[in-house]
């Protein structure tokens, strides 16, 4: 009996491991890559760009729970207070120029 290197649903005559056929050539470490490569690619279109912090472990504790409150993610809760902060900022910085 000859075997179709296209057919998924006999079982394969001369293949080592018995069970489900491969789905991906790819193993999951490459398939990951990849994945992560296209999200960052995503991100990039949409606007977005990654940043990393290093704080202290006492300072992420009360960043979720300010997060808690709100109800939004970190990123949400950073960039609302960021936006506002410089709302505030440019809102300071337009009056000063109006007073000279």
């Amino acid at each position: 009996m000859a075997k179709a290197s296209s057919d998924r649903n006999t079982i394969d005559l001369f293949g080592k491991a018995p069970g489900r056929p491969r789905t991906q050539p790819l193993t999951r470490k490459d398939q990951l890559k990849i994945n992560k490569r296209a999200q960052r690619e995503k991100e990039k279109a949409l606007g977005l760009k990654r940043l990393e912090l290093v704080v202290e472990q006492d300072t992420i504790a009360k960043l979720d729970a300010l997060c808690e409150q709100a109800g939004v993610k970190r990123t949400e809760w950073l960039t609302q207070h960021i936006n506002k902060t410089f709302g505030k900022s440019k809102a300071v910085l337009a009056q000063t120029r109006t007073k000279k």
